[in-house]
Order: structure tokens, then sequence, then C-alpha cells
């Protein structure tokens, strides 16, 4: 069986991490851990976490680090994570959350944290032009609709843009991101845990490169793939 991981994925907004984070939980057979998934649901569910993150989600700014940290502790200490690993998407996103993070794991550690890079012009193009299923999630964009009338070739739900996919609110993001995301990136490169990738060509080959550089990293430090 292929080995499990424990892998942190970062990147703005729209970089791709979602498609590649699912990727990756199906190549290491671990869960994808994703902070947007989970917030979205509690919405979605009307729970006392979810109608007070709606607010806060609509108008493109984060959640407290406290908030998002209980969140993740309680979901890493289930046992499919405990057994296996697991792909965490969406945190950290600050050198807080990624010490909470550190204390959480321990005596375990991070196996790597991706950064996939990619430039801000094009990750506004890919943000307003995508197109979500507001059941399943499923992702779509204004050049590959589904095939009838924007209902969702998955599961028959309705696909729609998400607030925190227009202008305003990607704009309002990536400004948090520079401010409070990439000084995390420094914190992990310092402790020689970072590995940079590069965002851009087909989901296949993002793929591959993420790959690469993870069993570069295992035969680094196990001499065995």
């Amino acid at each position: 069986m292929v080995p499990g991981a424990r892998l942190v994925v970062l990147g703005k907004q729209g970089a791709g991490k979602g498609t590649q984070c699912v990727r990756l939980s199906h190549h290491y057979v671990v869960p994808h851990v994703s902070t947007g998934d989970m917030l979205r649901a509690a919405v979605k569910q009307g729970t006392p976490l979810g109608m007070k993150a709606r607010d806060i989600m609509d108008s493109g700014e984060l959640l407290s680090d406290d908030l998002i940290m209980e969140m993740i502790a309680e979901r890493l200490g289930e046992r499919d994570v405990r057994d296996r690993g697991f792909i965490l998407d969406g945190c950290p996103r600050t050198v807080h959350q990624a010490e909470a993070l550190a204390d959480i794991l321990a005596p375990l550690d991070l196996d790597l944290v991706i950064d996939i890079e990619i430039q801000t012009g094009q990750v506004l193009r890919r943000l307003a032009a995508r197109r979500v299923c507001a059941d399943c999630g499923a992702n779509y964009s204004v050049s590959s609709p589904p095939l009838i009338n924007w209902t969702c070739d998955v599961c028959g739900g309705e696909v729609v843009q998400r607030e925190d996919d227009k202008v305003e609110a990607i704009e309002r993001r990536l400004q948090l991101y520079e401010v409070q995301t990439a000084p995390l990136i420094e914190w992990y490169e310092v402790r020689g845990q970072l590995a940079r990738v590069a965002g851009t060509g087909s989901p296949d080959a993002v793929t591959r490169r993420i790959i690469k550089v993870i069993e570069d990293r295992r035969y680094k430090q196990t001499g065995m793939r």
C-alpha cells in the first residue's frame, strides 16, 4: 500500500489548492481536510458556527484563528486521520495557526508544506470565471459550464457564483493573503519544511510536480520511495 502522508498545501485563492488536494488525497489514500468545505457545510446546515461564519465569509474576511484551530483539532483527532495522515487545505493561514497546528500534531510533525505559486492576474481570471454547485461543491467555469442550464452534472444541484468568488471579495482575500499568509511561507521555509511548486499548466502537470517533490523529500529522509 502507498504510505500515508501529513501534508499542508498553501497558495493564493484560485491557485488550484482544492483540485490538487483531492488528487493528493486519492494518491496517498488519506483524508482531504478542507476548512472551506467544513465551513460551507456548517453554513448550509445552519449550525451556530455556520451562522457566525456566513457573513464573514461572504465579505471575503477570514475567521479567527482560535475558531479555525478548534475545528481543525477536532477533525485531526478522528481515527482516519490518526491512522493514515491528511492533506490539509485552507489551514494554517497565519504563523499563529501554524504554531497551534504544530502543538496539535506533537510529537509528530508535518511531512512537507507545498506552496503552489501562481501570478495574481491569473488568479483573478480563474476565480471570476469559476462557478460551483451549491449542493456538492463540484467546480465549473464560464468556459466549461455544466451540460444543462447551470444544473450540476454530478448531483443536479444549482451551479452558482459564490459570493467570495466575486471580484471585490477576491481582491480583499488576496490582500489578506499578502498580509497574513505570505509570512507563513517564510516561517515554514526557515524550518526546512517548505517546497515551492509552479501552479501553471494542466492539473496533471501540477500534480506530477507536487508528488515528485514529496517523494524526493521522503527519499532524502528515509532512503525509501
